[in-house]
């Protein structure tokens, strides 16, 4: 009984592979990790933006500790060099994801839309803990930023 027990789950797991490798055989191991790096990027810079945000709008009381920190981390992680995030095949024609092909069809444009970023949030972040005037007026061009780069690098939702 046991044997035909074992059988029946190795048939099954060898379908289940077998079944899966050509979706997840599509990307290389090095495409699906940059794929996931950048998500986990844009995830940590909305996980960052929320606060600063709802302060900006008078959703959440402003928090000198908080705002500080929050623009400290997006602009350390809009400093990380993300060469390894955007490789060759890696749009949204291949997988879950929204990256425009114009990010490689316009490197120059990308570059300095990825440049601007760090700028913006580098200048958010030494004004962040100084007063919620100061803090909105460094937040609005990071949004800017955020917008024009989605315009023109991210595909809308499905």
């Amino acid at each position: 009984m046991a044997l035909k027990t074992f059988t029946a789950l190795a048939v099954s797991a060898s379908l289940l592979v077998t079944i899966g490798t050509p979706v997840l055989g599509e990307l290389s191991r090095e495409q699906q990790g940059a794929i996931s790096a950048r998500q986990a990027h844009m995830t940590l810079y909305g996980f960052n933006l929320a606060p600063l945000g709802a302060m900006a709008q008078g959703q959440m009381p402003y928090d000198a500790e908080v705002a500080a920190a929050a623009a400290a981390n997006l602009a350390a992680v809009a400093g990380l060099n993300e060469d390894r995030y955007w490789l060759e095949g890696t749009d949204s024609s291949a997988g879950n994801n929204r990256a425009k092909a114009e990010i490689w069809s316009d490197p120059e444009g990308f570059a300095a839309e990825i440049e601007n970023i760090a700028v913006t949030t580098a200048a958010l972040a030494a004004v962040a803990g100084n007063g919620l005037d100061e803090m909105r007026a460094a937040f609005g061009p990071v949004g800017q930023s955020c917008g024009s780069c989605h315009e023109s690098y991210r595909a809308p939702r499905n």
